[in-house]
């Protein structure tokens, strides 16, 4: 079991971290995603052998959000405008 720590941009309601969590725990292998508003900080419990970091990654920019490192999309910001 490995943790992912990442910090999610463009989350600001709790409908937002309730998008990236679904987002999250359904790549397989994930376990528990943990996601805070405060900050944008998520951490990610996971099977590194069934999951990647980069698959969790896609995941999160895949609903809209970004990522805050070299890889990051842009994000398209709330879920609620």
């Amino acid at each position: 079991m490995q943790t992912e720590h990442m910090i999610v941009t463009g989350m600001s309601c709790s409908g937002c971290a309730s998008k990236v969590t679904t987002a999250l725990n359904a790549v397989v292998g994930v376990h528990d995603a943990q996601v805070s508003l405060d900050g944008g900080k998520v951490a990610i419990r996971y099977d590194e052998k069934r999951a990647s970091a980069a698959q969790l990654k896609a995941a999160v920019t895949g609903v809209g959000y970004g990522v805050n490192d070299s890889e990051a999309s842009e994000s398209k910001g709330c879920c609620c405008r």
